[in-house]
């Protein structure tokens, strides 16, 4: 684990200086039993507990015991721990500044006391025995126990009946108590934990690796789809695991994300995340990640929000790209299982280079034939004057010959044996049966080199003849006024009409038939949220998005072998090739076993 996760030597609990609790975002919010086990939870994982056992009845609302075996509270401080504002985990401005444990207020068990019946039994390694503590009655008394802390929180909201008619059913609040604990148990796999409920064992996950941890959690199918995480940005370090766009949800609920260990819910990561996922998911589905950030604990402000889930980053830029580039780093290989070669064109044939590396090129014995038909003219100014479509493509001179044959079996994505219906290509691979949507995979394919080959130049704008304006907030004004600059390198124009009023003069030339009023809304709120760099960069692929769709080989056009085997090696050899630039996938694989199964051959 991380210098940052560890936890910091045992402090004694004392009350905080006045001064201190002014900077404190204070209000500690019990809203239903999740609250409490979080809290609690956070406590003993920063006692130093390897083993966390929480018990519940009635979904948490008639108990909520936590154990932990840390390092345990002594028995002259067990009455402090129950006032407001008294903590060992910070102890001045400078401690607030750089917080490295879970909690850090000190006003947890003052807040669970308020609305229940709360008993504190903890005992350290130097102590006989243990003490237990009723916070109502304040009587302080031996007990047994090994060294470590129980705390047992009995009717919750008792003495605020009227907050206790808004919690939900008892299975509901479970599931909100078991998603606390889940998120904790993803951010400390080395920490074993165990959840009863009603006297039956709920869930168990044991010490492990952060891998296996995952697979305890989440399941064995989001290791399998998923790509692993480690990427170092300057002071940050980015790892964990993506799924693959396949394996995206239709709601966010599965998006953890960690900074420091501690679980967040952050607009910085989550914008972050959404946009390296964007041209690689289908409608609104939602990408499932889990995200653990290391940073120091001083360029981060933990003490945002009262239930300590907000952060603040000093650098929000710097996070927001870091994240980004991990994300789309790792989602950029195609899952054929080779890694994408350079730009640039690679010798041909070299005998230490894997076939999966090799430049696209047919299979040996099949004259390359020129790709025109299946690029067709393409979107003007992508290739080189006087270069085949197929060869600035694929990077290949036009007359270049394999100098050896390769068995099929070399190549992911097979050898094509036939076209279906105009839209489908069948391929034979080591594994079975290969189908690919051909104009879904070429359109990513132009794409990528789309993206590859423009520079830095403004997108061409088109006049309107009548300009189109629309009625604008004084935000939109004020973002139009400022990016001038911005909006001109997208191709648009866009200037005040009235003082209420804004006119769209221009647009790109490749959208001049959309909605002028539209596109200026989107971008200018875009640019209102985002850094101006963000926002050109999106609203460039979007064009070329719009440039490769249409530019890419049609349906129902027939395909020669040889342009077929040329679109499988230049699929291998594209980034992100397994979704086109919808999010619909490229690719299916059927195994020998799933054919079988349709036949019902072996049974």
């Amino acid at each position: 684990m991380s210098a940052v996760l560890s936890p910091t030597p045992r402090r004694p609990i004392r009350e905080l200086p006045d001064e201190l609790v002014s900077q404190i975002a204070a209000g500690e919010v019990v809203e239903r039993p999740a609250s409490v086990v979080r809290e609690l939870v956070d406590n003993a994982l920063d006692a130093g507990a390897a083993q966390v056992t929480v018990r519940l009845l009635a979904g948490g609302v008639r108990l909520i015991a936590i154990e932990d075996d840390g390092c345990g509270i002594a028995r002259e401080e067990l009455p402090l721990a129950l006032k407001r504002h008294a903590t060992s985990k910070i102890g001045s401005l400078a401690d607030l500044e750089s917080v490295v444990t879970m909690g850090f207020r000190g006003e947890a068990l003052a807040a669970i006391a308020s609305v229940c019946e709360l008993h504190l039994l903890s005992r350290t390694a130097g102590q006989a025995s243990a003490f237990l503590l009723d916070a109502g009655t304040g009587e302080l008394r031996p007990a047994a126990r090994a060294t470590g802390t129980t705390v047992e929180v009995k009717e919750l909201f008792f003495s605020t009946p009227a907050r206790r008619k808004f919690l939900k059913t008892d299975a509901t609040e479970l599931a909100h108590c078991l998603e606390a604990v889940r998120r904790h148990a993803l951010a400390r796999p080395d920490v074993g934990f165990t959840v009863w409920h009603e006297g039956k064992l709920v869930e168990q996950w044991r010490p492990g690796t952060r891998e296996q941890r995952l697979a305890d959690v989440l399941g064995e199918d989001f290791l399998a789809d998923s790509v692993a995480i480690d990427h170092r940005a300057g002071p940050l370090r980015i790892s964990g695991r993506a799924g693959i766009p396949d394996a995206a949800r239709s709601r966010a609920d599965w998006q953890f994300a960690y900074v420091n260990g501690r679980f967040v819910r952050d607009k910085v990561i989550a914008h972050a995340a959404r946009s390296a996922y964007e041209d690689l998911l289908h409608g609104q589905k939602q990408p499932v990640y889990a995200l653990h950030l290391e940073i120091a604990p001083e360029r981060v402000d933990v003490n945002v929000h009262p239930t300590k889930i907000e952060v603040r980053f000093r650098d929000g830029r710097e996070v927001h790209q870091a994240v980004r580039r991990a994300l789309e780093s790792a989602l950029s290989a195609p899952r054929a299982g080779v890694v994408p070669p350079a730009q640039a064109a690679l010798p041909i044939a070299a005998p230490s280079m894997p076939p999966w590396r090799q430049p696209a090129i047919p299979f040996a014995g099949e004259p390359v034939s020129d790709l025109g038909a299946l690029w067709g003219k393409g979107p003007v100014g992508w290739a080189a004057a006087g270069t085949p479509a197929s060869a600035a493509i694929a990077g290949v001179p036009a007359a270049a010959q394999p100098t050896n044959s390769q068995p099929d079996q070399t190549w992911p994505l097979g050898r094509a044996i036939a076209q279906l219906q105009g839209i489908y290509i069948l391929a034979e691979n080591a594994h079975g049966l290969v189908i690919v949507d051909m104009h879904a995979a070429h359109e990513r394919i132009v794409y990528e080199r789309l993206k590859t080959q423009m520079d830095a130049q403004a997108l061409h704008s088109q006049p309107l003849l009548i300009p189109a304006t629309f009625a604008a907030t004084p935000s939109e004004i004020a973002t139009a006024e400022a990016g001038q600059a911005t909006l001109e390198t997208l191709g648009l124009q866009i200037t005040p009409f009235t003082p209420r009023t804004l006119a769209v003069r221009a647009v790109p030339a490749s959208l001049a038939q959309g909605d002028a009023v539209e596109l200026a809304r989107s971008v200018l709120a875009e640019l209102a949220q985002h850094d101006a760099s963000s926002v050109v960069e999106r609203a460039r692929n979007e064009l070329l998005a719009t440039m490769a769709c249409h530019g890419a080989v049609r349906a129902n056009r027939k395909l020669t072998l040889e342009e077929m085997n040329a679109l499988l090696r230049q699929m291998e050899a594209t980034e992100r090739s397994d979704q086109c630039n919808h999010g619909r996938p490229t690719w299916r694989q059927l195994s020998l076993r799933e054919l079988d199964a349709l036949f019902l051959r072996g049974r």
